[in-house]
């Protein structure tokens, strides 16, 4: 499998997930240029896409949905209520609905040599999902958007190869920071993002000697530096009770408008 994130931030989101055969985009929430051009790093092009899967409605992760629907009749995959509150994002413009399917929480959808599985998450978005995605033995997911987790989620994240999770926020910077107070509110909530301490605890919980890769995403671009993230998580990492330890650990912040290491396993 290749795994990387072609875009990852509160400005917009895409990841890419596949194997020789099969090849799925998780949200397309910037231009279709730049998702072309992180394409094209995998020596892939948008004609090789053999479905996007939304994670929710927000438009950082649904940008380029119209225009490359449009062109490209890429099949969309999402939860019903994700998929009904994209079609009312007047910024889309007009496409063909017949391109969107369905999906259930926890019930799998298999695409030629591709196993997604969605799982949901809590976030201030209609039926929010993260996804899960496995070709034969190695299985990587993304999850972002997610106001806390739980067994649940953690269970869905057990025994992965490489993972996308989110670090949003540090608390002192958002407290600090511009944004008014409900919306500070909104993100600290359990339907909003999740900090950088409680990243490392969830990314600690699901530990194991075979995730060869973590992306930490969905960074703030006002409530967050990537060396705070990245050095947060490791100190989470390295003072808990579980024994984990972060050296060794590969962990790399996703790029916000590039393409970031491209992960094979």
């Amino acid at each position: 499998m290749r795994f990387t994130s072609i875009a990852s931030g509160s400005s917009g989101n895409a990841s890419y997930i596949g194997d020789e055969e099969t090849h799925i985009l998780i949200d397309v929430g910037v231009t279709q240029k730049a998702i072309t051009e992180g394409l094209s790093a995998l020596s892939l092009s948008l004609s090789d896409i053999d479905g996007i899967f939304l994670t929710h409605e927000h438009i950082d992760h649904i940008r380029a949905v119209g225009t490359i629907s449009r062109k490209y009749g890429i099949p969309i995959y999402g939860t019903l209520a994700t998929l009904r509150e994209t079609l009312l994002s007047k910024s889309l413009g007009d496409f063909d609905r017949g391109l969107l399917h369905p999906i259930l929480p926890d019930q799998s959808i298999r695409i030629a040599s591709l196993e997604i599985l969605p799982f949901s998450i809590d976030h201030d978005a209609a039926d929010p999902v993260a996804y899960r995605v496995r070709s034969g033995e190695k299985c990587a997911a993304v999850t972002t958007d997610l106001g806390h987790f739980d067994d649940y989620i953690c269970g869905h994240l057990r025994d992965l190869d490489a993972v996308l999770i989110e670090a949003n926020h540090d608390p002192r910077m958002l407290a600090d920071g511009p944004y008014p107070l409900p919306l500070k509110r909104r993100i600290l909530s359990d339907r909003g993002h999740l900090s950088n301490e409680i990243s490392g605890k969830l990314i600690d919980t699901i530990l194991h000697p075979g995730l060869k890769h973590i992306f930490l995403g969905h960074l703030s671009e006002e409530n967050n530096l990537p060396e705070l993230a990245l050095r947060t998580v490791r100190e989470v990492i390295d003072r808990s009770e579980s024994g984990n330890r972060s050296e060794g650990l590969s962990i790399s912040v996703a790029k916000r408008h590039a393409v970031s290491e491209i992960i094979e396993f």
